[in-house]
């Protein structure tokens, strides 16, 4: 089956300061965008009404003209098509007519249409041209009418009393060159609006979260510290000046600090539960020591009796002495644990972990003789026989502990293994560390258990009987000796491999 192809990853959102820049940007371009949009068409609205009234007099002073008759004793000035003086009117030569006024003239059935060019010079107008300056209304209002070749053009057409069509256009040439002017003023405006606005946003939003970023760092730094275990105490607080209840970000570092305040609290609580656990634990395993020794000593006493003892009476006197026994061992893992949390110093001398390793191996033939024992070392040619590579394995620490932590993990392997399971002790040189590795071939740790799998009295089986000898205290107590000499103990688990790696400082890494 083909796997379905993977959404898109999430997109990474911004930080608060860069949100805030953003939407005071966003707030000064669209007051911008708006005012600049209606202050334009007001601007054009004003100057349109302008041009609208200089056309609405343009076209009197031509209706005038065209009026006028050949008994009134003015001459009408005119010219005919070819330029010949006769009586017909000329609406352009009226004095105040601007340079781009267009006049169309219909009388008696005749058009006569013409511009006034910059040169003062009376220019012909096209049919098209003529076509759409005769559809103006003849209502006395400006009209917009567009001129191929000219440009936009306000129009006004009146009727003489003769019932003669006067059309007088004027250009809006210098409206749209204002507007358009007007346009880039303010697009320049609205840019340096908002390179000011992004520059003194940044600067102020920044002044302004300063108080907010302190939290956010009182926060990381408490939150970094490791609170699952040990003598922990809580000293980070936020500044007073961060607490003003009458501001946002005072609100909330004043809440913070009371909760570092409880967490703190609760926290010292633990620790002193923890420390009255584990010196009741230290006090009541070295009290159970003498009781337990006299147990066993009387049990041996009585068993080396010369008198004959009934046979149910040996089966439990051997019953006490296996449990006086094992209760021995649970109390000296317990001591151990207590001397461990307390932080005693162990022994430091110069410990080779391979002849540990091949210590372990030997002793794990010999207990676990259904299982597949192997030893790994640098440069070994067989299982008993390291070369001179060994020297390089040596650390400084408890020989006696680390001898302990080796036989735990060969143990494990062996109980909760079944038979012929191979199990390989490795152990090898890594940068600065000697590792050491237990690997076996068997079912693996269950998903259950692994979370756990270091905790004490944490048990694999747990419906396994006493007999095991089992107290659920070895790989804890592992873990805290290798911690005790600077080092790790981890466990990968899957099923049919199983790998518990021991890495601790090389001797010439570690100080004296």
């Amino acid at each position: 089956m083909t796997p379905a192809p993977a959404g898109p990853a999430p997109r990474a959102r911004w930080s608060l300061r860069r949100r805030l820049v953003a939407v005071v940007l966003g707030l000064v371009l669209l007051v911008s965008v708006v005012m600049g949009t209606v202050s334009t068409v007001a601007l054009r609205d004003s100057l349109v009404a302008q041009v609208d009234d200089r056309a609405v007099a343009a076209a009197e002073r031509a209706l005038r003209a065209t009026q006028v008759g050949p008994d009134d004793g003015r001459d009408r000035q005119g010219a005919d098509d070819r330029g010949r003086p006769g009586d017909r009117p000329r609406p352009l030569a009226v004095p105040g007519q601007d340079v781009g006024t267009v006049s169309v003239v219909v009388e008696d059935g005749t058009t006569r249409a013409q511009y006034l060019d910059t040169d003062g010079d009376l220019v012909d107008l096209d049919d098209a041209q003529v076509a759409a300056l005769r559809a103006v209304p003849p209502d006395g209002t400006a009209h917009p009418v567009p001129l191929d070749g000219l440009g936009r053009y306000r129009a006004v057409a009146l009727l003489t009393d003769r019932d003669d069509l006067v059309v007088t256009a004027l250009p809006t040439t210098t409206v749209d060159a204002t507007v358009r002017q007007y346009v880039v003023i303010e697009v320049l405006l609205v840019a340096g609006a908002l390179l000011v606005a992004g520059l003194g946003g940044s600067v102020l939003v920044r002044r302004e979260l300063r108080p907010l970023n302190r939290v956010a760092a009182t926060a990381t730094r408490v939150a970094e510290q490791p609170l699952a275990r040990g003598e922990v105490a809580i000293t980070a607080r936020v500044d007073d000046r961060d607490t003003d209840p009458s501001t946002e970000v005072g609100q909330v570092g004043a809440a913070l600090n009371r909760m570092l305040g409880h967490v703190d609290q609760a926290l010292a609580q633990r620790q002193e539960s923890e420390s009255q656990v584990r010196r009741f634990v230290a006090d009541a395993s070295h009290e159970l020591r003498t009781p337990l020794a006299s147990i066993r000593g009387y049990t041996e006493l009585v068993r080396r009796s010369p008198e004959e003892l009934p046979a149910d009476a040996r089966a439990a006197l051997a019953r006490v002495e296996a449990e006086a026994t094992r209760m021995s061992a649970l109390v000296d893992d317990l001591l151990l644990l207590a001397r461990l949390d307390a932080g005693r110093p162990l022994e430091r001398a110069p410990v080779d972990l391979a002849a540990l390793a091949v210590d372990a191996v030997a002793d794990a033939h010999v207990a676990g003789p259904d299982h597949v024992w192997r030893l790994d070392l640098p440069g070994q040619a067989d299982a008993g026989a390291p070369d001179d590579e060994v020297g390089a394995l040596t650390v400084l620490g408890d020989d006696h502990r680390l001898r302990q932590v080796l036989g735990n993990l060969t143990s494990n392997a062996r109980r909760h293994t079944p038979a012929g399971t191979h199990v390989t002790v490795a152990v090898r040189r890594d940068g600065a560390d000697v590792v050491v590795s237990v690997t076996d071939d068997g079912p693996g740790v269950p998903p259950e258990l692994r979370d756990r799998l270091f905790e004490r009295f944490a048990r694999g089986d747990e419906s396994r009987n006493r007999a095991s000898g089992s107290t659920g205290l070895g790989l804890a107590i592992a873990r805290a000796v290798v911690t005790a000499h600077g080092g790790s103990l981890t466990c990968e688990s899957a099923p049919g491999r199983t790998s518990f790696v021991v890495r601790v400082p090389a001797a010439a890494d570690v100080g004296r």
